[in-house]
């Protein structure tokens, strides 16, 4: 399965924008797992996710050519 990871803020010191293939990952759980596996750092950071422009609130199945936004906290106005 192909995905398109984007990140934003202090996240892009350590994953950048990138099209990976990866196997065996049906749902943003087991995403959020692989990222944190391979990029150890978001350990200690907390951060949402946005699956195809939308925020995951909960557990969502991954469908092919997904793309995931990977963002720190953010306040607005």
């Amino acid at each position: 399965m192909e995905i398109e990871i984007i990140s934003f803020g202090q996240i892009t010191e350590f994953i950048n924008n990138q099209k990976i293939e990866v196997d065996g990952i049906a749902d943003t759980d087991a995403f959020k797992q692989y990222l944190e596996d391979r990029f150890p750092a978001l350990k200690g950071i907390k951060y949402k996710l946005a699956l195809n422009k939308n925020i995951v609130q909960q557990n969502t199945e991954i469908l092919n050519q997904a793309t995931i936004a990977i963002m720190p906290p953010f306040s607005g106005g």
